[in-house]
């Protein structure tokens, strides 16, 4: 009776998670091991599949998630420390850390995914390596900057700058005191007189002098003077499209502007009241300042506007500058995991291994192909990270699944059957996809009669069971039914996967992706674990939560990532060594009585 209590709040969990009436689906974490999928008596702790072993203890208190993703709180119990809030139950007399129970929710326990958004942060190496990834936005940017700065340099009118220079002078004695104090009034003048030329004073009759089609303001436009600081003299500048004109403009500005000055500082004076009347005249003195040209403008020879150096330069860094600010709000908007490191950085799940990208991979999907390539050897490594994960309670029913489409989970699936048959391991693979099966198809295998066909009860796991070679057995899919999430979730398929755990020592499940369908949700729950396959400048970090999250609904236990498809790095290529690990070709033997005949020959010469 507790046993078939314990196998019906499973079934409710599952409905809650999944939103539908579903099949009895006993699964629930039990003292002894870590989400295995069979129940067993409530005082003993099981060893896969159901055999007791030792009395159980009692079941933990009940664990209380937080808001935090990753953060657990339970009461306070005395027991050993658990690093986290609030301890743990002392372990058993037969117990080990790898066979504590399942306490609650495996990613919060472990702490999957960080609190902060570091993983997310765009570093200056990373922000180097993704300028060399995607070179060809910069370069393309860089192409246009400078086509766009030569277009400008070639389209603009040419400039044309010319210069005069005027002195400023007073009229003094030849006393040294009356120069100094003459000096000192000029220098105070000097910077009041350059405002002046600007004035409509001064452009208004140099427009009508030289007969230009422009308005005084425009002419004022293009005038600039400047005093500099501690001298006595004025640069009167124009800009003009011609050379010549501009030249002619500055001269008369600047005599113009020598006339308006002197005229301006000249004071005037009354007569005496002696002179009445119509003999009363007003009497101009002389200017004590006096303004002359000290340089002539000339025609000048090159204009100052464009520029193409300053303008290809400008459009050089601009290009640059454009490039990498692309490149940045790429890589800030793109989500998706492209390394390694940076998959660590995102989540503690235990990174077991990297299949390294291949172009042949297409076409040659087995690693049996070739047994000495960086992808097969790249799947060796996964098959021996994966043994040695788990130790102590290694997981016999293994569920290979993905976030989304198109990440290769059955090819990691297949080759990783592959691998461990190699290694001497009785293995078999099911082809749990019942949406888009592909197991039979890669390794040239029936596919009518299959998975589905046992579920239903139309033949025995032994009747369509059908061998890859070696110690490898493949169960394909069999015909694709109208209710997968149905038949994958059932008691029935659990019996399968009892059934075949029995028989083989590992047995891996390729399943359908978890984002899209419902099917590895309850199929997943039946597994001792799950491999997650993540491609590599593909999958998304949201895709990867969400996907992570899903199955910790149900308590599975994520074993660990693969990261498919992976860039290979600079350092790690073998490409000066060949492929490690084949033997080279032997040396064709020179034949030694062809060189006896020939040392004999030359003794007779020699004699």
């Amino acid at each position: 009776m507790p046993a078939r209590a314990n196998r019906t709040a499973g079934r409710e969990r599952m409905r809650t998670t999944l939103g539908q009436n579903l099949p009895v689906i006993r699964a629930r974490c039990v003292p002894g091991r870590s989400a295995t999928p069979f129940d067993t008596a409530p005082g003993a702790v099981s060893r896969p599949y159901g055999r007791p072993r030792v009395p159980a203890r009692q079941p933990p208190p009940a664990v209380r998630r937080t808001a935090t993703l990753g953060a657990l709180t339970r009461p306070p119990a005395q027991g050993r420390a658990t690093g986290r809030q609030g301890v743990a139950p002392p372990l058993g007399a037969h117990e080990s850390l790898s066979s504590a129970p399942c306490i609650g929710n495996t990613m919060s326990r472990f702490g999957w995914f960080p609190r902060s958004h570091e993983g997310c942060v765009l570093d200056l190496h990373g922000f180097l390596k993704a300028l060399a990834r995607r070179w060809p936005i910069v370069l393309l940017c860089l192409v246009l900057a400078v086509g766009a700065a030569l277009a400008a340099t070639n389209l603009s009118t040419p400039v044309y700058e010319a210069r005069a220079q005027l002195f400023v002078a007073t009229r003094t004695g030849d006393d040294t005191a009356q120069l100094n104090q003459g000096q000192s009034f000029s220098q105070a003048r000097v910077q009041s007189y350059a405002e002046i030329v600007t004035t409509r004073q001064v452009t208004e009759p140099v427009v009508k002098q030289l007969r230009l089609h422009t308005t005084p303001e425009e002419l004022a436009s293009r005038i600039s003077a400047v005093a500099p600081l501690n001298t006595v003299l004025i640069d009167i500048t124009v800009r003009d499209t011609a050379p010549r004109r501009a030249a002619s403009t500055a001269n008369a500005v600047a005599k113009r502007f020598s006339a308006v000055v002197e005229r301006l500082e000249t004071p005037k004076r009354t007569p005496g009241p002696q002179r009445q009347g119509k003999n009363r005249r007003t009497e101009s003195a002389t200017s004590p300042v006096s303004l002359g040209i000290t340089q002539e403008a000339t025609a000048p020879a090159t204009p100052v506007s464009p520029r193409p150096m300053l303008n290809l330069g400008v459009g050089v860094l601009g290009g640059l500058l454009l490039g990498a600010g692309f490149v940045a709000l790429r890589e800030t908007l793109d989500t998706t995991l492209k390394t390694t490191e940076a998959l660590g950085r995102f989540t503690e799940l235990p990174g077991l291994g990297a299949i390294p990208y291949d172009r042949s991979a297409p076409r040659n999907p087995l690693v049996t192909a070739d047994v000495h390539s960086k992808r097969a050897e790249a799947f060796r490594k996964l098959r021996t990270n994966l043994q040695f994960s788990q130790v102590d309670d290694p997981p016999r029913i293994i569920v290979v699944t993905s976030s989304v489409p198109g990440e290769g989970k059955t090819n990691t699936a297949v080759n990783l059957a592959l691998s461990l048959s190699e290694a001497g391991v009785s293995t078999c693979l099911v082809d749990g996809d019942l949406r888009r099966p592909c197991v039979a198809r890669t390794f040239g295998l029936v596919q009518d009669a299959g998975l589905t066909t046992v579920l239903i009860g139309q033949a025995r796991t032994e009747d369509v069971m059908q061998q890859a070679g070696g110690r490898l057995s493949v169960l394909a899919s069999g015909a694709v039914p109208p209710n997968p999430t149905e038949l994958l979730a059932s008691a029935r398929m659990e019996e399968v996967l009892r059934e075949l755990a029995d028989t083989f020592e590992v047995v891996i499940v390729d399943s359908a992706p978890l984002l899209p369908v419902a099917d590895t949700v309850g199929l997943a729950s039946l597994a001792q674990g799950a491999l997650l396959v993540v491609r590599a400048a593909r999958t998304r970090r949201d895709q990867i939560r969400t996907a992570a999250e899903s199955l910790d609904r149900v308590g599975v236990r994520v074993l660990g990532t693969v990261f498919n498809m992976a860039p290979i790095p600079k350092g790690d290529r073998y490409g000066a060594y060949g492929r490690y690990g084949e033997l080279p070709a032997p040396r064709a033997a020179a034949p030694r009585q062809g060189a006896a005949v020939s040392m004999g020959a030359r003794r007779a010469g020699e004699k």
